[in-house]
């Protein structure tokens, strides 16, 4: 959690001779602003073995902001440099690209304005044929991050009573080896992804793997819990969404179930402390970054009920033991009653694909419900419940039921009462992933069979109401696959539509599939989904 990011810089001479070289770097005002334009503060100060520039509004709003496509404007950047690498930092109005080397440093220690630049040169010498490396940081002291029921909440790096400054210093002094555990972790995910799915999708979980954890931020409750709370990016703002955490999950547990329970404590204790009295689980915690309950106008009853009990079975699975889900079982008890009343066969109602609209008699939510029932069962069964196996039957006979209702011949039918209708079944990969055994082998083959026939250029649309497609839900889609060919050919188009895209923005994970642009949403966490694959590889050696 500590907020510091590093810009390594690594020169050599290209043509055989000795340069005296320096580096220039800037950095805007407005990384510290909502807009451009806000009224700043940038100040020089120094601590132990480190030079700074600190820059942030004058107005300092904490915590008082909220919503989609709205960045921090409170706390500061601060712009570090080693001081032994002798650097000239200084503050001015405007960048000054024609003369990117001056020789005094304007604008004294102080500077207010607007759209200021800390300007830094770094002294390299005389540079060779052989390397030599300088180095600037940037972090951020946001003094707090989120309001929670309330309570505004520090960053988890404070929590023991660290100060920026010392995290600069210690960052500084740690940069050799956390640099090589950023280069082990990157061998690491992307070894993983390539042994579990082939090169082009080790590419696009490479794409995938910061994006999905920085839409994070850590912090810890006032009641001891690990927070782990999501920004629902160009979306709608959201803060702490189910289904969002859902599709985010795979990466979180491959690599850190820890912080999938960050994301999931926050939900029950907000039923459990009484605030969420409905019998099914909450949408939201709020609208980022006021996490004081659901903000969101509609509920998602049987989407949101079902993510969370099969997101507490998939980190039983992980861990090997269902110790979490025993901490809130009589909350998933709860749920998983309304899923066994209303599950099944699901009234008209929004699900995750809330952008699609209302749908009643949905095969694929109706999925989700009974996975989540399974899940339940597997749950209880290693706590030694006794409900377990009118749970695990209970899932399995409505499994029989819905392939009666859904069946369209060829394949599964988007609702059950439309059988000239398809949809992505990716609810079914944690029947797979769990190993349920709820649903039949063969559903899976039929659908992907199916699925292979109805691809476009950029990947196969989310259902037979639209070409859009949800990237993510292809990576659990494609994962029910039985063989790798099958695997590759529908995560092939996704490639070609992260690497052809004509809509430059964050890794957009809602695209049309023929033409590959962005059809909304971007910057958001649910490419952790894409972790799908590497996890069923992991969960089944």
């Amino acid at each position: 959690s500590r907020p510091v990011s590093y810009v390594g810089f690594n020169m050599k001479s290209n043509d055989g001779k000795t340069h005296d070289a320096k580096i220039y770097f800037g950095a805007s005002s407005d990384l510290a602003t909502d807009v451009p334009g806000q009224q700043v503060k940038a100040s020089k100060t120094s601590s132990d073995a480190i030079q700074i520039i600190k820059v942030g509004t004058t107005q300092q709003d904490i915590l008082g902001k909220k919503g989609d496509n709205v960045r921090i404007d409170w706390g500061y950047l601060y712009v570090a440099q080693p001081a032994d690498q002798k650097s000239m930092q200084w503050i001015s109005a405007s960048a000054k690209p024609g003369t990117p080397f001056p020789g005094s440093a304007p604008g004294g220690s102080e500077v207010s304005g607007q759209n200021l630049v800390v300007n830094t040169v770094i002294p390299v010498g005389a540079v060779s044929q052989t390397a030599v490396e300088k180095l600037a940081m940037l972090g951020y002291d946001d003094i707090y991050s989120v309001q929670y029921f309330k309570e505004n909440l520090k960053p988890y790096w404070k929590l023991d009573g660290s100060t920026i400054e010392k995290e600069l210093n210690v960052a500084y002094k740690d940069y050799a080896s956390v640099m090589n555990k950023c280069d082990s972790a990157n061998r690491r995910v992307y070894q993983d992804a390539l042994a579990a799915g082939g090169e082009e999708y080790a590419k696009l979980c490479a794409i995938a793997y910061r994006q999905a954890i920085s839409a994070h931020k850590l912090v810890k409750s006032p009641q001891g819990d690990l927070l782990f709370l999501s920004k629902e990016n160009f979306s709608n703002g959201s803060i702490n969404t189910v289904d969002i955490t859902y599709p985010s999950a795979p990466l979180f547990l491959l690599y850190n179930p820890d912080l999938l329970k960050g994301m999931l404590n926050g939900i029950f204790y907000y039923s459990e402390s009484g605030k969420w009295v409905k019998p099914f689980a909450a949408h939201d915690l709020g609208t980022y970054p006021l996490a004081n309950g659901q903000t969101y106008g509609e509920d998602m009853p049987v989407e949101e009920s079902g993510n969370l009990v099969i997101l507490a079975g998939a980190i039983a699975r992980a861990e090997g033991n269902a110790e979490y889900a025993k901490k809130h079982w009589k909350t998933l008890t709860i749920w998983a009653e309304y899923l066994s009343r209303e599950g099944f066969d699901p009234a008209n109602q929004l699900c995750t694909d809330d952008f699609a609209g209302h749908l009643a008699r949905n095969a694929n939510l109706s999925v989700k419900a009974i996975v989540a029932l399974g899940a339940y069962g597997m749950m209880a069964k290693m706590l030694k419940d006794t409900s377990a196996d009118r749970y695990l039957m209970m899932a399995k006979d409505m499994a029989i039921r819905w392939l009666a209702l859904a069946d369209a011949g060829d394949h599964y039918a988007l609702t059950f009462d439309n059988k000239n209708s398809w949809s992505q079944k990716y609810n079914l990969v944690w029947d797979k992933l769990l190993d349920l055994n709820v649903f039949p082998k063969e559903v899976y083959s039929k659908e992907i069979a199916y699925y292979l026939t109805h691809q476009n250029a950029y990947g196969l649309p989310l259902d037979s109401r639209k070409t859009y497609t949800k990237s993510d839900w292809i990576m659990w889609t494609a994962t029910l696959a039985s063989d790798q060919s099958a695997f590759k050919a529908l995560i092939k188009p996704i490639f070609k539509y992260a690497t052809e895209t004509p809509t430059r923005v964050p890794m957009s994970d809602w695209h049309e599939t023929t033409n590959g642009k962005q059809v909304g949403f971007q910057a958001r966490s649910v490419v952790g989904g894409y972790f799908i694959k590497t996890l069923d590889k992991s969960w089944h050696k």
